[in-house]
């Protein structure tokens, strides 16, 4: 059968679009890594960083860049991940090629056991030179870079009454109205409870318990009850809600006056991973554009100088900031758990 000039023109974009025509905008190292990856055919990436909806993009993405390299997304909470992984680990089964968590503890102490992978991207070079180099011997990075403030129902909260502080989060007007995640499951919220007793003691934990919050397990969570309208106020993620306000539900941001709390968001390749070549080429991608352009669409903060952000959203090296040391992480977020159950009650 002849080929009309329709589908001959409809025919030379797909070749244009073709993954041999991808490889020929590839360097000689992306080639031989993508080649290897290849004969491996998939990864598995534990990830703690996104919802289920933006880790499913990231993975659809990466396998439209490199077709024929699948990647499995399993997405959870941070300590639930970091519990799937142990369990992985104690019976010797190699699952997760990629483990991307929002608690840097949890890479400093697979890589303190041996457990990390040594691998320096490429691509780390494209990045903005504060979230380089987290690791001196290249075993994890910093592949996510967000921020949790103070949330407000906007349909119920005037922005003017609103909580401008942490503190003012415990204000007596507030019982009842507060959402927050908890710290035994969720990364995020673990970091934001170690700076908040780093800020006020295990004091301020108390006077919260006696707002009664609701405690969802995700930081996620917050935001959900905030659209819902089942609380007004909430410490919680401000990518996720600059997202959901985009989408028409009523939730705003404040930056409290002590300052967002930074979340840099490490990922790792495990020493035992199955498919290693997939699971390096799947960390490069994270530092490359399509990435840093899901982080924007998702109203999140690329980490790249050359993709901006939403407009109104600010980048994070941007804004005031606090944020604990690693050291203060790796040893607070055990002790806050611990203490949070005993306070709260759960």
């Amino acid at each position: 059968m002849g080929m009309n000039r329709r589908t001959f023109v409809a025919a030379g974009l797909a070749a244009t679009l073709s993954p041999r025509g991808a490889a020929a905008q590839m360097s000689d190292y992306e080639k031989s890594l993508y080649e290897a990856a290849k004969k491996e055919g998939e990864l598995t990436w534990y990830v703690a960083h996104y919802n289920s909806e933006t880790g499913e993009r990231f993975g659809r993405t990466f396998t439209e860049k490199y077709p024929g390299v699948k990647v499995n997304v399993v997405r959870t909470t941070a300590q639930v991940a970091y519990q799937r992984l142990s369990q992985d680990i104690q019976a010797n089964v190699p699952n997760c090629d990629v483990f991307a968590t929002t608690d840097i503890g949890h890479c400093v102490s697979l890589k303190q056991r041996g457990l990390l992978m040594s691998f320096k991207p490429q691509t780390m070079e494209q990045i903005a030179p504060v979230f380089r180099n987290v690791d001196k011997d290249d075993q994890f990075h910093t592949t996510s870079a967000t921020f949790v403030s103070i949330l407000y129902n906007t349909s119920k909260v005037k922005a003017e009454d609103a909580p401008k502080t942490w503190k003012a989060l415990l204000d007596p007007k507030w019982v009842n109205q507060v959402s927050v995640g908890h710290p035994g499951f969720s990364g995020f919220v673990g970091v934001w409870t170690v700076q908040m007793k780093k800020l006020y003691g295990w004091s301020y934990f108390e006077t919260l318990a006696e707002r009664k919050p609701q405690i969802g397990r995700s930081i996620i969570d917050t935001v959900t009850m905030l659209t819902s309208g089942e609380r007004l106020v909430a410490a919680g993620p401000g990518s996720l809600a600059y997202l959901q306000a985009s989408r028409g539900n009523p939730v705003g941001v404040i930056i409290p006056e002590e300052g967002a709390v930074l979340m840099s968001s490490p990922t790792a390749i495990m020493k035992n991973s199955r498919h290693p070549n997939a699971a390096k080429l799947f960390v490069e991608f994270l530092y490359g554009k399509e990435a840093a352009e899901i982080a924007r669409d998702e109203f999140g903060s690329p980490l790249r100088p050359d993709v901006d952000p939403r407009p109104g959203v600010l980048r994070v090296t941007e804004m005031k900031l606090i944020q604990p040391s690693v050291d203060e992480i790796v040893k607070g977020i055990p002790e806050v758990i611990e203490e949070w159950r005993d306070t709260f009650g759960i």
